[in-house]
């Protein structure tokens, strides 16, 4: 803030972007529960994932451990200030194409709304089109799914990065229909993929290994680094392995919008920030981030605000963190039971999570009290201090 505060005075900015900035901060601090905004509630269990479309931010996708995945319209159609976002369809227990077990993973394809992905513990990952809710494709692996991602920038590729319980990253061609490039280098089962939003080509893993690594799908040797936590200061005498992000499993991962930062989060109950280009740890303190999930954590990292937020299921509650400073900000409290992952809606700075207790929740900026244009007399002050009167009087009243 203070940088856009400079550049204001300087004249080297625009002026209404810290106006912009502030706004959308003081929306984002004042998130609270909604209850005015229910979410139908069509799952029977757990709900494990959720994505809003980037073209409008009007659907989103969730799925659950019952292996159901429901598209819901965020809209306000019926225009009341209570309303339910409805459920425009579910791939529910009867439909013939229904995942067999718990769905991990949800993403709208980046460019329309006309397909979206899934993918499942029943080892499948499902290309679907939305218009006839039928699989496009399906493609299946050996082990269980944890975790897939497409890019949101890539122009010259359709690849889908696909983590599993086999160490080895599957990357599956849409164009083809193929899975047959692999990306090696893990040595346990990778349980988060995240592409970079910055480069097309570029594509972080995080497995139970405590490594992360960041690949150029282009290369042969594929690997670019391999983040340490330690910025390759850590003596070589000791116990802990060498080049590891985390003491833990590696379960979390999350670009910063603008792709120069990755924040990652392990079963060692920490959060990490590192620079995406030279690999180092930050070394920004978050303190202690509970993270008891045996699988993928699904968190969300806040668009088109200044500073940039994180939003970290912690146990029952939603974490809220400033990226760059470890600030723990507040605590949203609403779930009965443990939260698996949490969406941000960028164009209303608006956040929804999904939880084991099978609910959906929305959490909107409190709405502020509105300032009158003009203010009645009775307000004003009705004598004024003789030092502020006017003292100045015309001839005629002399």
């Amino acid at each position: 803030m203070l940088g856009l505060m400079a550049a204001r005075q300087a004249g080297l900015d625009d002026p209404a972007r810290l106006r912009r900035a502030e706004r959308t901060r003081s929306r984002v601090l004042s998130l609270e529960l909604n209850k005015d905004r229910d979410v139908e509630r069509i799952h029977g269990s757990g709900i494990n994932t959720l994505d809003i479309e980037p073209i409008e931010g009007r659907y989103m996708l969730s799925g659950g451990s019952d292996g159901v995945i429901v598209l819901y319209d965020l809209e306000n159609l019926s225009r009341k200030p209570s309303y339910t976002c409805k459920a425009r369809f579910s791939v529910g227990r009867s439909h013939p194409d229904v995942h067999k077990f718990s769905v991990e993973t949800v993403q709208w394809y980046p460019h329309d709304t006309g397909m979206f992905t899934s993918s499942s513990f029943d080892k499948t990952l499902k290309i679907w089109d939305t218009n006839t809710l039928q699989p496009a494709d399906i493609f299946h692996f050996e082990g269980t799914v944890y975790s897939h991602h497409m890019s949101p920038v890539a122009t010259k590729h359709c690849l889908i990065a696909v983590g599993t319980k086999s160490p080895k990253v599957q990357l599956c061609d849409l164009k083809s229909g193929s899975s047959s490039h692999i990306l090696q280098g893990h040595r346990q089962e990778v349980l988060a993929v995240s592409w970079s939003p910055r480069h097309e080509y570029i594509l972080a893993t995080g497995s139970a290994d405590g490594r992360v690594k960041l690949w150029d799908v282009r290369s042969a040797s594929g690997c670019l680094s391999t983040l340490d936590q330690h910025n390759g200061e850590k003596s070589k005498a000791s116990s802990e392995a060498a080049n590891t992000a985390h003491n833990g499993r590696v379960n979390g991962l999350c670009y910063t919008n603008d792709g120069l930062h990755l924040l990652t989060i392990g079963t060692d109950d920490r959060m990490r920030l590192w620079n995406s280009s030279t690999g180092e740890n930050t070394l920004v303190n978050y303190g202690k981030v509970c993270n008891e999930s045996r699988k993928g954590l699904k968190f969300a990292i806040s668009c088109g605000c200044n500073p940039e937020f994180a939003f970290v299921p912690y146990g029952s509650t939603i974490a809220v963190y400033t990226v760059f400073t470890g600030e723990l900000i507040t605590m949203l409290r609403g779930h009965y039971s443990t939260v698996n992952c949490c969406v941000f809606q960028p164009h209303f700075q608006e956040l929804y999570s999904g939880s084991k207790d099978c609910n959906i929740l929305a959490w909107i900026p409190a709405p502020r009290e509105p300032v009158p244009d003009d203010i009645s007399e009775k307000f004003l002050p009705q004598h004024l201090n003789p030092a502020y009167e006017d003292a100045w009087s015309s001839s005629d009243d002399d």
